[in-house]
């Protein structure tokens, strides 16, 4: 070795490629100068190993050893091998490490430890570093549960009764003709109207408020949603005429436009997107309690009938909209915004300086873990119009599109018209009974949720399974309403609702998460953004289809009888139908065509991506395989 540069040698010595002396090798690589920098280390870098005879050489070629990849001074993957089809992957067997700061030293793989390279590895000062326990990550994520979920929950509980309430205020004090349609002088067919502009307005308003939440704040964006729904919700205890009830449904679908697609988002800032169909169950469940007590409450608000000059309906408007004003200004304390790097503080300038400021998400060691585990989040491009359109273009839109269609067209179709249908099964109901009789199909849904949402999660490679079984269940509940029981006996028909509802619990969740599932690993933030927003926002024209051309819009069908509805009840089945189908052709063309990133690709991990993509954090990594039924208590691991 002529040189004399420490480096010059090293590379002498590969070049060689004889066997060495380990004295040799160990004297070279000691004249070796420091780095400059850890930051020095930043990328992918190629490894190999020096014919020395040590057994720790021939672990690595048994490994088939391909170098380390430096992502950060935190994120580093020590050992990278090459698969059977030679491409570079990280080999899970040995975590991920840090080069700041040291952890409990990690369990040698088998392999390795076969070939009794235990001592050596064991200096390696980056195996094992910064390796955090799972169930540490998890008490992180659930902290913050307990601040996001219980505030996404108050606001759409108030939200969905507003927007719902339509729906009971029209068999409310209809005894005393004041019910909506005898105050309002509203035809049935005005009434579908009415409620179909609702979702006309939700529709094209959908997939601009949630790139608006992108720019802005989402924390003060979902607080200025709250507020407007409250204000207009106050407002329609004034309606007098057709006029200011098409009116105030108009402005309803534009405040709230966003809502549902943002509040998803905004768990992708905070959750991996295979962990959000839980959390979105947990919160849609706030709907689903929304109309089993709004239903009961009705009835309380029935007896408050001519009280101060307001007829029943128009102080369950009133009351419902002061509370979600009220919560809408809390939520400007009570929600985080999107989480910050370590050590970086929130921006106070412009009209953010006017605004409260609520406290972070996380503080201290919590706020390092999520940061590790979930980098993704903290690197945000700025997405152009070029980024939008590509999600707008992916055809992964329209299977998702057409579930969502036919799951929520039923969901707000039964929401609606719960009470008329129960009416048309048995006509000797009283207006209380009614109310009282809508609210089981509510809990049975909520039922649902909560049962099935969590396993989705925990299976996320079956999400059109979960999803298709309870649409199956929304079929048959819909065809025992058409055709089971009898006139003497109408109870069958109900017993049939409550299957809807049971059914109709997971679908909504599932299709949610499935989107975030497939979208941040394609498109990243605007890829979620966009895509929950399209896919609610057009699915929505179910809703427009339930509300507005069946049951007491399709004036044919409405003809009281045995009859009565059969036709709008099958046309319901029958895009149910179409969201399995949609399902199953989902699942086949990801299979076959795949979910590989797109160029702004930020992460991997999901059901959808099955290890294409790049994995830029722990959370992808672990994300790679099931779950099952691992860590639950029954069975820790």
């Amino acid at each position: 070795m002529g040189s004399t540069n420490p480096e010059q040698q090293v590379l002498s010595l590969i070049e060689q490629g004889r066997s060495y002396a380990e004295a040799e090798v160990e004297k070279v690589f000691n004249a070796l100068k420091p780095l400059p920098s850890r930051e020095f280390l930043i990328g992918s870098w190629n490894g190999g190993g020096f014919e020395t005879g040590h057994a720790g050489n021939e672990a690595l070629k048994k490994t088939r050893w391909a170098g380390k990849d430096f992502r950060s001074v935190d994120d580093v993957d020590p050992i990278m091998v090459f698969d059977d089809n030679d491409k570079r992957v990280w080999d899970e067997e040995w975590g991920n490490a840090s080069m700041e700061k040291e952890a409990a030293p990690k369990q040698l793989p088998q392999h390795v430890q076969e070939g009794d390279a235990s001592h050596e590895f064991g200096q390696d000062g980056e195996l094992g570093l910064g390796v955090v326990d799972v169930e540490r990550i998890e008490k992180v994520y659930r902290k913050l549960d307990l601040r996001i979920i219980p505030a996404f929950w108050t606001l759409y509980f108030l939200c969905s009764a507003i927007r719902s309430s339509v729906g009971l205020s029209q068999t409310m004090n209809i005894a005393q003709k004041h019910d909506l349609a005898s105050e309002l002088n509203l035809r049935p067919k005005q009434i579908s109207t009415g409620l179909a502009l609702f979702y006309v307005c939700y529709v094209i308003f959908d997939l601009p408020s949630n790139l608006i939440m992108t720019r802005l704040s989402p924390r003060v964006w979902m607080s200025r949603i709250v507020i407007a729904v409250g204000v207009i919700g106050s407002c329609m205890a004034a309606m007098k005429a057709a006029w200011s009830f098409y009116l105030l449904r108009l402005l309803l679908g534009i405040v709230i436009a966003g809502m549902w697609p943002g509040m998803a988002y905004y768990l992708t800032l905070f959750y991996p997107p295979s962990r959000t169909g839980k959390r979105i169950g947990q919160y849609f469940t706030a709907a689903q309690v929304s109309a089993a007590v709004v239903g009961l409450v009705s009835a309380g608000f029935q007896k408050m009938d001519g009280l101060q000059g307001l007829v029943g309906f128009q102080w369950m408007f009133l009351l419902y909209g002061l509370v979600g004003i009220c919560v809408g200004i809390s939520l400007l304390w009570w929600l985080p915004d999107r989480p910050l790097p370590p050590g970086q503080t929130p921006s106070r300038t412009g009209w953010n300086k006017w605004l409260p400021q609520s406290r972070p998400a996380l503080i201290g060691e919590d706020a390092l873990i999520h940061y590790e585990d979930l980098t993704r989040v903290y690197r945000r491009p700025r997405w152009t119009l070029k980024d939008l359109w590509h999600v707008v273009i992916d055809w992964r839109v329209w299977p998702l599109f057409v579930m969502y269609f036919g799951v929520v067209g039923v969901g707000i179709g039964v929401q609606n018209y719960a009470t008329v249908i129960i009416r048309a099964t048995n006509a000797k109901l009283t207006d209380i009974q009614l109310s009282l009789l809508s609210a089981p199909i509510w809990i049975m849904d909520l039922i649902a949720i909560l049962l099935v949402t969590p396993f989705s999660d925990r299976f996320h490679n079956h999400r059109a399974l979960f999803f298709s079984i309870p649409v199956c269940i929304q079929i048959a509940g819909l065809l025992m309403t058409t055709y089971a029981g009898s006139i003497a006996n109408p109870w069958p028909r109900y017993g049939g609702l409550l299957l809807v509802g049971f059914g109709l619990g997971p679908t909504v969740p599932i299709t949610m998460t499935w989107t975030n599932e497939i979208f941040q690993p394609r498109h990243g933030e605007v890829g979620v953004a966009a895509a929950s927003a399209l896919v609610s926002g057009l699915g929505n024209l179910g809703s427009i289809l339930t509300t507005y051309a069946l049951f007491a819009g399709w004036p044919t069908d409405a003809r009281k009888g045995r009859k009565q509805y059969r036709k709008s009840t099958l046309v319901m089945v029958g895009i149910l139908c179409l969201s399995i189908f949609s399902a199953a052709v989902m699942t086949l063309l990801l299979r076959y065509v795949g979910n590989k990133p797109t160029g702004k690709q930020v992460s991997s991990g999901s059901s959808t991506s099955e290890g294409e993509g790049v994995i830029v954090d722990g959370a992808a990594r672990r994300e790679l395989q099931e779950r099952g039924f691992g860590r639950l208590w029954w069975s820790r691991r």
